[in-house]
């Protein structure tokens, strides 16, 4: 899976706009999928030229004009190899996991700081989740629901176990004073 894979998948639906490509990264996608503005446009630029994807250029007045992108056949025979092909293994890739493996080499406070920054970070986190699936729940097919569902518990499942993480090395704390 890559990005253009994705842009395709969303093209399947609707024309969309650059920007709007972008929402859908930063909000449904943004716990599963990571592409930055800086991918999406030259993704889309190499997708026109290869044939995967048109552009329509709409004169707006007093802004500046908007490109918006419909998937072609042969985007659309791209799209669906991407479906039919086997699924690969996700990848995780934590920097906050692999100090907190390595946590043993640093002081109790700088882990309590960890785990307090990764605790913010997932309740901010579980709060956006939340707020988009009410916002696309009724839209949403049964899988992209499913979809949300899983990240949801995964966002509520680390918040939990950080939170307990913290308690334990508080009470670890306590017990070397």
């Amino acid at each position: 899976m890559n990005s253009q894979d994705v842009i395709l998948g969303v093209l399947m639906k609707r024309k969309l706009s650059g920007y709007d490509i972008k929402q859908l990264f930063e909000t449904i996608f943004s716990y599963f999928y990571n592409a930055s503005f800086g991918t999406i446009y030259p993704t889309l630029a190499k997708m026109e030229k290869e044939g995967l994807i048109s552009k329509e250029s709409i004169i707006q007045e007093g802004k500046p004009n908007k490109n918006v992108f419909t998937i072609t056949e042969e985007g659309k025979r791209r799209f669906a190899a991407y479906i039919a092909s086997p699924i690969t293994p996700n990848e995780l890739k934590s920097d906050f996991m692999m100090r907190m493996f390595f946590g043993e080499y640093t002081e109790a406070d700088q882990i309590k700081e960890w785990l307090e920054l990764g605790i913010q970070e997932q309740e901010a986190e579980l709060h956006k989740l939340r707020e988009d699936y009410k916002r696309y729940k009724p839209g949403m097919s049964v899988t992209q629901e499913i979809c949300i569902r899983i990240g949801l518990a995964q966002v509520e499942a680390t918040l939990l176990s950080l939170q307990e993480g913290y308690k334990r090395v508080l009470a670890k704390e306590a017990d070397n004073q």
